[in-house]
């Protein structure tokens, strides 16, 4: 390739063009930083426009030394790491571009499914497809997809093929974290109302705050929750369960309850049942 053997040339033909660029050594990485930088102990470079607090003049801080100024990239401390370079690298999001990368043939497969058509470059494993926008970047958004744009930098590996394409909410989507998957909710068969005569109680809050605080029993349990479940069940049923004011909307309420602490439909099931069998109803 033209610029594994003059690869300065490239570099500023590229820059030319408003691509910022950097030199990889050996192993088609950045150079390391000097030892004023070393550890970041000068504070970075926080990105492109804004050099922040370090003020080295080297091929240092990996993606935010990439550069378009020609005076930089021919400067001495340059010109000697363009002599060791064996690639070039850019840095999408200066460039105002976003770089899928694709490591492997499953994952190009699943582009051309996914994701509209746009500017692709041919890697040693695989693609790059190369979309107009910035975005965050992220690895493994996905098997073998990484998003290179902001804050990082790709290998340049020549011009590519096709038109370039507006980057996608397909791609951005990518990076957003879905919350975890709740369980379905899973349906509880529950006992009939009691039948038993009349009820005793004269006002409907006294079996409101019956049930309330067995709720509040069962989720402030810390430990031994099945039992403190199968407990709070018999205490409600040998207070309510001869008459006729427990509802099937009473006990689904001592049922979610639990289920919030981990227990099972089946284990609500038959602790409730349980506790009837134990009190004879």
């Amino acid at each position: 390739m033209s610029e594994t053997l003059r690869p300065l040339d490239t570099a500023l033909s590229l820059a030319a063009s408003g691509m910022p660029v950097l030199p990889l050594h050996r192993g088609k990485v950045p150079f390391g930083n000097c030892h004023t930088c070393t550890d970041n102990a000068c504070g970075g470079r926080p990105n492109m426009k804004s050099p922040g607090p370090c003020q080295c003049t080297g091929v240092c801080h990996a993606w935010a030394a990439a550069t378009t100024d020609p005076a930089v990239l021919t400067s001495p401390p340059w010109a000697s790491a363009w002599r060791r370079a064996v690639a070039i690298a850019y840095h999408p999001g200066g460039a105002g571009l976003t770089v899928v990368d694709l490591d492997n043939a499953d994952a190009i497969a699943w582009a051309r499914t996914a994701l509209p058509a746009t500017r692709t470059v041919k890697t040693t494993r695989g693609e790059h497809w190369i979309y107009r926008g910035t975005m965050t970047s992220h690895n493994a958004v996905r098997p073998g997809v990484d998003i290179k744009s902001s804050m990082a930098y790709a290998r340049y590996l020549g011009p590519g093929t096709g038109p370039l394409a507006d980057l996608p909410d397909a791609v951005r989507a990518l990076t957003v974290k879905q919350p975890p998957a709740r369980p379905e909710p899973r349906s509880v068969s529950l006992p009939a109302r009691f039948d038993g005569g009349q009820c005793p109680h004269r006002t409907p809050v006294f079996l409101e705050r019956g049930i309330a605080m067995a709720e509040q029993r069962i989720t402030a349990a810390r430990s031994a929750v099945h039992t403190t479940v199968y407990a709070t069940f018999l205490a409600v049923l040998s207070r309510h369960g001869r008459c006729d004011c427990l509802t099937e909307t009473h006990v689904a309420r001592l049922f979610t309850a639990a289920q919030t602490k981990g227990e099972t439909a089946r284990h609500c099931t038959d602790a409730w049942n349980n506790a009837r069998t134990t009190l004879g109803l």
